[in-house]
């Protein structure tokens, strides 16, 4: 039993969906999983886990930002020996290339946070995804209605939600960010080190720069093409 998560041993599955909501990760529960049953609720952080296809997967919420998700992510790979986690999370778009409720499958992610820092002592770090699982990803997005509406490409990690310099991310966008989030670099940074597969994909719920949004709700309950694309991708 960890800390944070306090599930008991052999309730949670090698095989974890990760959203940052824990709202989120019980509709992807009641939803998506057959037999789903509540494993932790510690700190109003939800997890579950049922059966999907016939193979056992857990969904497990991470809050918001890499110090939240680092916990979650180190005692899932420490404590409970979980080999896969996939993100599914909300982002906001830095570019027109990418339109509102578009798909971003990330294969690597940039950061302003200084945990990579503190971790390389000051020399940069290329947090990348698993390639299994992205390309895994990539076929499940094509053999789905999705109209060009996946992406991959590079996520930017961010330490604020509300920044004060939005003019720092210009570079990014010149050098390929599609959006912004706050946990991937972590969570792909945390994987290599415990040699474990990690991947993320972010659904578009506001843009940057056409001032669009998604309501609350609908961030929570209906980027059902993210969830489907994840699962197919974790039990390939």
């Amino acid at each position: 039993m960890s800390t944070h998560i306090a599930a008991q041993p052999g309730q949670i599955a090698p095989i974890v969906l990760f959203p940052g909501d824990p709202l989120r990760a019980k509709w992807i529960a009641e939803n998506f999983l057959e037999d789903a049953e509540l494993y932790s609720e510690t700190r109003g952080m939800l997890g579950f886990t049922g059966s999907w296809r016939g193979q056992r997967v857990s969904v497990q919420g991470s809050g918001m930002g890499q110090p939240s998700m680092a916990i979650y992510a180190n005692e899932l790979f420490d404590a409970y020996d979980v080999q896969t986690v996939v993100r599914v999370g909300s982002c906001g778009a830095l570019t027109e290339r990418v339109g509102l409720r578009d798909i971003i499958i990330a294969n690597g992610a940039c950061t302003d946070s200084a945990i990579n820092r503190v971790r390389f002592h000051g020399q940069d770090y290329a947090p990348v995804a698993d390639f299994s699982l992205l390309r895994a990803a990539v076929e499940a997005s094509e053999e789905l209605p999705l109209q060009n509406r996946v992406h991959v490409g590079l996520l930017f990690s961010s330490d604020q939600f509300y920044s004060t310099r939005p003019e720092l991310t210009e570079p990014l966008v010149a050098h390929g960010a599609l959006a912004v989030e706050m946990e991937t670099s972590g969570l792909y940074t945390l994987a290599a080190y415990r040699q474990r597969r990690a991947l993320s994909i972010c659904t578009v719920s506001d843009h940057l720069v056409t001032g669009e949004e998604t309501t609350a709700l609908e961030r929570e309950q209906t980027f059902a093409d993210m969830i489907e694309i994840a699962l197919r991708a974790a039990t390939a």
